[in-house]
């Protein structure tokens, strides 16, 4: 079974990961994991955050010479900004608990009920690990899947549909998608919407708030059959929505067609199954986002996430103090005006850790050469059935 943990606060030592699962005998190349960590610092609409920290892993057991050896992997990834924040956040020695408390919540943000749940009286307890920043830690995550999953073809991409008012309704191939996303500021495809989302965020910048957007992720080359019908947490798309779910700050996911659906009839909504001889099975649509029943279909995976303005404001709302309950205007910690770019990029990467899950769940866990040799028996099996991949050999 492939699960992970992570740990570390925004301003801690360290964020460490540890992840179990990953079958032995795979190559690793740790500037590919690099490279994801750096996409998710990137994007117009950053705090000063991103200039300070320049995220790499550092593995600390689970391989040998680049090689996974089966046993659970460590990952650590150093927070430079500790050295500003160790008097204050020491784990293990006194520190000045008065000079950085926070007491003032933000609406919109864990503050206020984190700190109800646990009994603090600095709310810094709360932001702490409730911050985006862990988010790095399942980009690693999703890094090491990605690694895993090249093996088979299997590739992500992902871009910005919608920042505040502006939406992008046109589509576009994968394969434009993963090239042009790379080369625009807040990773739109369309460069008259780029500059459309540049200005919004430049606008709410001016008046101190923020926005908030949807993206799309796409996955290519998953066989049919990733996941099951059988039982609630065997769906493919229900462990997706909740990978997608657990970003911070994302409040809604759909796939396909989505919502859009609430207003169409059957007839206009489901993808029809076709055979021709050169093809095997295919489908002339892809409505449903290749998700059927709870299970891959073959064709691509179409996720979208709706994110919420972040709550940190510098023109802050109204709020209490939580230990006096006066009222007060909300804190205000550093922060990103728009993350949508990051979230991504993010988003991405925990899809990667499903898709991948339930990869190793159908093919086996132990090793490559068995999980590869699983891999190419199902294959064959389905065109046996009628339908090719089409893909590369593996």
């Amino acid at each position: 079974m492939l699960r992970y943990l992570t740990s570390g606060e925004s301003h801690g030592q360290s964020l460490i990961t540890i992840i179990e699962g990953i079958p032995s005998n795979l190559n690793i190349d740790v500037d590919n994991i690099n490279k994801e960590l750096s996409r998710r610092q990137q994007g117009y609409g950053r705090g000063d955050r991103m200039k300070i920290e320049k995220d790499k892993i550092n593995i600390l057991s689970g391989m040998r010479g680049n090689v996974t050896i089966g046993s659970p992997i460590a990952i650590e990834i150093k927070n430079k900004d500790y050295e500003n924040w160790k008097e204050y956040m020491n784990p293990v020695e006194e520190i000045d608990k008065e000079t950085r408390m926070v007491s003032k919540v933000r609406p919109g943000h864990a503050d206020m009920v984190g700190s109800l749940k646990y009994d603090f009286k600095d709310v810094r307890n709360v932001l702490e690990r409730a911050s985006a920043r862990e988010t790095a830690a399942r980009v690693a995550v999703g890094g090491l899947c990605k690694e895993f999953l090249s093996k088979f073809d299997i590739d992500f991409t992902s871009h910005v549909i919608q920042i505040g008012n502006h939406k992008l309704d046109k589509s576009f191939e994968f394969d434009y998608i993963k090239k042009e996303s790379e080369l625009s500021q807040v990773r739109c495809v369309d460069k008259e919407y780029e500059e459309l989302f540049i200005d919004e965020i430049k606008k709410a910048k001016e008046e101190g708030d923020s926005l908030g957007g949807i993206f799309e992720v796409r996955i290519k080359n998953v066989v049919p059959g990733l996941g099951s019908y059988v039982h609630y947490d065997k769906k493919l798309d229900s462990q997706l929505s909740a990978h997608i779910m657990s970003i911070q700050a994302i409040k809604g996911v759909e796939f396909g067609l989505g919502f859009e659906m609430a207003s169409l009839k059957g007839s206009d909504i489901h993808d029809e199954i076709y055979y021709s001889k050169e093809r095997g099975i295919y489908r002339k649509t892809n409505r449903l986002g290749g998700i059927e029943g709870g299970m891959s279909t073959g064709e691509e995976i179409v996720i979208r996430g709706v994110m919420k303005p972040i709550p940190t404001l510098y023109k802050p709302l109204n709020s209490i103090d939580i230990n006096t309950l006066e009222n007060y205007k909300a804190s205000i910690e550093r922060s990103d005006n728009c993350a949508l770019p990051a979230a991504c990029v993010v988003a991405e990467n925990v899809c990667a850790f499903v898709i991948a899950k339930f990869f190793i769940e159908k093919f086996g866990q132990d090793n490559m050469k068995d999980i590869i040799k699983s891999y190419q028996n199902y294959l064959e099996r389905l065109s046996d059935r009628g339908w090719k991949m089409d893909t590369k050999s593996i």
